[in-house]
């Protein structure tokens, strides 16, 4: 079992230099409840944009307001990279879910896509109309998958499969097989957050089954999220440790407070972060049984930390998952790089894939994409 690396991007020309003509591009948009962050990936399999190309997203003010957001941040990323709308041959969007496959919000809405208005609103189809290109729709931790997929395999992509992680609010994944996100029937394939996973031996006697907010109880999400900190961890140890100082602060905010003491060596934090390693090594241990990938990603606000806990947390995580002997000298661990980037590029990367799928040409590798060990 190894742990993979990642290598810079090869250099770039800056934003708005003049570059040789590459033919053409696609746009890869992240849409975010607070921003839209663009990129370019031309032709020739570089990106054009070196860091983040935020525009404000207004999810909040309903779709048609957002929909022209999003083309706001169309044009402004072609205006900074300098490549005509002429050239551009298809926009990946992605967003935080629940939607379907094809970009439909659910019917009950989310966090970002509250208003009424956004419920079973097709955005991916909204902003095909509003721009007149060909629209190709991700949710936001396949994107990211996707993205950390290219960019660790390289020229070989097409070949590997992973799977990955992501510790955020909840816990978002994404499965990539031979260079291609499986999105499954309804689009619901890769949320591996709502995967149940054996709880003995990971909860204390007497610990509550954690509950979900998706309804489940004992899935991945319920333990290795903020909400499942929050709603369930964090209740119950604080119960075990009644001086602590989290004991005084209101539940969410003290849960946002764990890591920064989990970094300082906490107790309390790191028997936290010990379940939330464990729950993890147990969803990867199903991955293993079930799509044997060659990499394991793991990212997220759990791993954007100080690297002593980053590394103490990640080797937490591969002693937990559980593989054949057969998988063992063949397996990776990596982190999911670039998290601000990562939704824009691997839509992007998406978008170009979707081209080349219904050209019948092969996945090309990106530029930015490292080659795997």
């Amino acid at each position: 079992m190894r742990t993979g690396t990642e290598q810079p991007a090869p250099d770039q020309p800056a934003q708005g230099e003049s570059r040789p003509d590459s033919g053409w591009a696609v746009v890869g948009i992240d849409n975010g409840g607070n921003t839209n962050n663009a990129t370019v990936l031309d032709s020739t399999g570089r990106f054009l944009v070196d860091g983040l190309l935020e525009m404000p997203s207004r999810v909040l003010e309903g779709p048609a307001v957002a929909v022209e957001s999003m083309a706001a941040a169309l044009d402004n990323v072609l205006a900074v990279t300098g490549i005509s709308r002429s050239s551009v041959r298809a926009v990946g969007l992605d967003t935080p879910g629940p939607a379907s496959a094809t970009g439909v919000i659910s019917s009950r809405g989310s966090t970002n896509f509250s208003d009424p208005a956004w419920f079973s609103f097709d955005i991916r189809g909204a902003l095909q109309q509003r721009t007149g290109l060909p629209v190709v729709y991700s949710n936001d931790a396949n994107a990211a998958a996707l993205y950390a997929h290219h960019l660790h395999f390289g020229p070989v992509a097409a070949q590997r499969s992973s799977v990955s992680a992501i510790v955020g609010t909840g816990l978002g994944g994404g499965i990539v097989e031979a260079g291609t996100i499986i999105s499954g029937a309804a689009g619901m394939a890769g949320e591996l957050g709502h995967v149940h996973i054996p709880m003995q031996g990971l909860l204390e006697e007497g610990q509550p089954i954690p509950q979900c907010n998706c309804g489940f109880a004992g899935d991945a999400e319920s333990i290795a999220s903020l909400s499942g900190i929050a709603n369930n961890l964090l209740p119950y140890w604080l119960s075990r440790y009644p001086g602590h100082p989290l004991a005084s602060e209101d539940i969410r905010t003290a849960a946002k407070l764990v890591r920064g003491y989990g970094e300082r060596g906490d107790e309390l934090a790191l028997r936290i972060f010990e379940q939330q390693a464990m729950a993890i090594g147990r969803l990867f241990t199903v991955a293993a049984n079930f799509t044997d990938p060659n990499t394991y990603f793991l990212g997220g606000g759990v791993v954007e930390t100080t690297p002593d806990f980053r590394d103490w947390f990640l080797g937490r995580v591969r002693t937990h998952t559980q593989l054949r002997a057969e998988q063992l000298t063949l397996a990776t661990f990596a982190l999911v790089p670039d998290r601000d980037m990562a939704g824009a590029r691997g839509s992007a990367i998406a978008a170009l894939g979707s081209l080349q799928t219904s050209e019948g040409t092969a996945p090309a590798a990106t530029d930015a994409a490292a080659p795997a060990s």
